[in-house]
């Protein structure tokens, strides 16, 4: 991309990171992802070829390293790379309190259920095996059922079933858990309204909200109503 020809160091960064996906890509190599695969779920709608320049795009730049073992191939963010932890953690900050509404383009049960995979907490898991159905009931066939299978401190997403004992199913539209998960609604007061229902073991039942959780910017404070108020209502809102 060309550059915008200012010193400031806001637009030499953007230089680098306003190009489209590439803070998504820097977003998922924080989380955790080291695998191009892994890297792809996280980025569902870009394209292999993108994901492959972007990331070339970020070792020429000193950002991620490239490490090949075998017939394995793996990225991890260096120093630089690192220090852009507390700017993406920013932008989820704020897009959490001020962009809180979702289109139906923006919901996706491989990215949420990803999303849960990697963020759960496996201590508040049994360390014998456990199941756990999640259901969508206004998903389509070949992305309504899920299973997170917990065994021995280690996660697996399944998308088709897994053959072990069901500890509890989450059945729930997409809209409804993705605001559960984003922390726009509690756990509890999506089941006391009924957009969530769990079913299964009395025990497991109980403890399934603490099993998944929630995002880690979850508990990020929302506007108050006043500060909703004052803010300028934009063009064509009515």
């Amino acid at each position: 991309m060309s550059g915008y020809g200012q010193f400031c160091p806001v637009a030499k960064a953007m230089e680098l990171l306003d190009e489209r996906w590439t803070i998504l890509v820097v977003r998922e190599l924080l989380a955790g992802s080291t695998r191009f695969n892994d890297l792809r779920r996280g980025v569902p709608h870009m394209s292999p070829a993108l994901l492959s320049k972007r990331l070339q795009r970020l070792e020429q730049a000193g950002l991620v390293v490239k490490r090949s073992d075998g017939a394995h191939t793996s990225y991890a963010l260096t120093q630089s790379g690192h220090e852009l932890r507390p700017v993406v953690e920013g932008l989820a900050a704020w897009g959490v309190r001020w962009i809180g509404e979702l289109g139906q383009a923006d919901l996706d049960p491989h990215l949420l259920l990803w999303d849960m995979r990697r963020n759960i907490d496996v201590d508040a898991w049994p360390r014998r095996r456990t199941v756990v159905a999640v259901r969508f009931t206004d998903a389509h066939a070949g992305a309504a059922r899920w299973w997170l299978m917990c065994h021995e401190g280690e996660v697996e997403l399944c998308d088709f079933d897994p053959g072990f004992e069901v500890a509890a199913t989450v059945s729930s539209s997409l809209s409804a858990m993705t605001r559960v998960w984003r922390g726009d609604r509690s756990w509890a007061a999506a089941l006391r309204s009924g957009e969530a229902m769990v079913d299964g073991d009395a025990d497991a039942v109980r403890r399934v909200p603490q099993w998944i959780g929630q995002a880690p910017w979850a508990g990020v404070e929302r506007p108050t109503v006043e500060e909703l108020a004052a803010q300028p209502q934009p063009m064509g809102a009515h």
